[in-house]
């Protein structure tokens, strides 16, 4: 039986043009789920998720010198033919916009706007935010190496160490901000936590980066799991399914979602990034 070929495009541009995107997490080779095949850079694919995609061309103001406003027509047009390329021929209905990154005070208007392009290409927008045309959930992905196969059979890994917390030094954002202060007040304490990630700040005390995230979370019984944005009732990332895949107790800090997807007693509620949640650890 033929396959329904699953095709993506990206504004990540780690992604854009990696043909096994997602193939880690499907039971069978080769992306294949069922009747399904995931093939992000199939040429003529069934259906085509745009995926957090944002960089949609837009039309250029008319500028005094009429030199500069031909100027700025052929880059639009440039960047029409090279977005129509990456469309595939795959016609609207058949078109799945799906935005994972957080509604951030600081980028709001811009996801806002890519909802409102989006409508004219794909028969389904949706984000984790109520601007979106169809707020929801974003789909569980994981960020491990690990296939579906290992993830699915193997026995519960060997606990060593109490807590650990895989993050970065961002800070472009409030809620960045906010995250490595907590993480400030942690290093200051006494508290026994391994932290790893990459851009950490010197004080951060952190182990480095780790090609796979598996390793900084399997081997410990409880992980700490912040989220970048906690305001709404649909956004929760992979930094919870991480925790949850590999046999932790996540003390989580994010917003009502969890508890909506996920039965009582499967994660500890940071109650906030303060005094008061670091006492709770």
């Amino acid at each position: 039986m033929n396959k329904i070929k699953i095709g993506m495009m990206s504004s990540y541009s780690a992604l854009d043009n990696r043909s096994d995107w997602l193939w880690q997490q499907t039971p069978e080779n080769f992306g294949v789920w069922d009747n399904i095949q995931l093939i992000a850079t199939h040429p003529k694919p069934d259906f085509l998720v745009m995926y957090n995609y944002t960089n949609f061309p837009t039309l250029p103001q008319k500028y005094l010198f009429f030199w500069k406003t031909k100027k700025k027509q052929a880059e639009y047009e440039k960047a029409q033919r090279l977005f129509q390329e990456k469309l595939r021929g795959v016609p609207k209905e058949r078109v799945i916009y799906l935005l994972r990154e957080p509604p951030l005070e600081e980028v709001i208007e811009k996801n806002k706007r890519s909802y409102k392009i989006a409508q004219n290409y794909c028969s389904y927008v949706s984000g984790p935010d109520d601007y979106a045309p169809n707020p929801d959930y974003m789909p569980a992905i994981w960020y491990y190496s690990n296939s579906f196969r290992e993830l699915n059979e193997m026995p519960p890994p060997g606990k060593e160490k109490s807590l650990s917390w895989v993050t970065s030094g961002i800070n472009r954002t409030e809620n960045h901000r906010k995250r490595l202060a907590f993480l400030k007040m942690l290093r200051d304490s006494e508290l026994e936590l391994d932290l790893y990630g990459r851009d950490l700040p010197d004080w951060a005390k952190g182990s480095g980066e780790l090609t796979n995230k598996w390793y900084g979370m399997a081997p410990y019984y409880y992980n700490l799991s912040v989220e970048n944005y906690a305001e709404n009732d649909w956004y929760v990332s992979e930094k919870l399914w991480d925790a949850l895949l590999a046999w932790c107790l996540p003390i989580y800090y994010g917003g009502s979602a969890a508890d909506k997807l996920l039965p009582p007693g499967s994660f500890l509620r940071l109650p906030s990034l303060d005094e008061k949640g670091f006492d709770y650890i």
